[in-house]
């Protein structure tokens, strides 16, 4: 049976409803939410547009000792290095300082790129669906409505093919098991995130539980299910196999990046 829209992420009008919230941080992680406003503000000033949450953080599915801190923090101007090291540095202060977090790190757009037309369906849906604003002027404001389409699954994930080159690098440079756990959580999202916008339009719904986009993913594929599920489970708690960066980049990478291009195309460019 068919699940109500409004269990699959969408609002009464079909579009994809905004997820997370302030209310939903755990209190154990106030504190840190505290800091990080307060400090942001501090570093950027009147530089500052708008400072925005994402993440478990804001979903009120952080774990305590396990989860980062996610930031996406708006200057009014394109960032400069300058700006670049100040927010690494402040990532490494809070993860230093806080216990409650597993890392703290943060994503850098000025305004007008976030508002671009370039931008609308990848960093703009990120912004207007996935963010929960913390300081400033909400830019969700001037974005579109998004519903699940073959379009935002496109612009979203549809570079794939281009990444994995890249991937298939960090994998060989990664020569400790902390280096290797990292990106094995890295891929791991990524690919069940990219698995998931494959099957998105035809779902009908959003969810950013790993777990649920595999699902998802297995109703269209359960030929790829497993596998899938398994990636799931990896992306929370990953292992420092090299062997399942292997399988990563050779086999379910580029399958997916194939099946994403002949669905919903290459992101960048028209739909034929």
């Amino acid at each position: 049976m068919t699940e109500p829209i409004s269990h699959r992420g969408l609002d009464a009008q079909g579009c994809i409803a905004r997820e997370g919230s302030l209310a939903r941080v755990q209190p154990r992680f106030r504190p840190v939410v505290a800091a990080a406003r307060d400090r942001v503000l501090d570093l950027f000033g009147t530089r500052l547009h708008s400072a925005y949450l994402y993440g478990s953080v804001p979903r009120g599915t952080a774990r305590v000792g396990r989860s980062d801190l996610d930031l996406l923090i708006v200057p009014r101007a394109e960032p400069s290095e300058a700006d670049w090291d100040a927010v690494r540095t402040l990532g490494e202060h809070l993860d230093k300082e806080f216990p409650e977090i597993d890392g703290a790190g943060a994503l850098l757009y000025g305004r007008d790129r976030l508002l671009s037309d370039a931008e609308t369906y990848d960093m703009g849906f990120f912004v207007a669906c996935l963010c929960t604003p913390l300081l400033g002027d909400d830019l969700a404001e001037y974005l579109p409505r998004y519903r699940p389409t073959s379009l935002l699954a496109r612009e979203t994930n549809g570079d794939l093919a281009a990444l994995l080159p890249h991937w298939r690098t960090r994998a060989a440079e990664a020569d400790s098991p902390e280096a290797r756990v990292r990106l094995v959580r890295f891929q791991s999202r990524h690919l069940v995130r990219t698995a998931f916008t494959l099957v998105m339009p035809r779902w009908n719904g959003w969810t950013s539980d790993l777990h649920d986009m595999a699902g998802a993913f297995a109703e269209y594929y359960p030929a790829r299910g497993a596998q899938l599920r398994t990636a799931a489970a990896r992306g929370y708690d990953p292992t420092d196999s090299p062997e399942v960066l292997a399988e990563y980049t050779r086999d379910l990478g580029p399958w997916l990046a194939e099946e994403y291009a002949r669905v919903h195309g290459v992101k960048g460019e028209q739909a034929s």
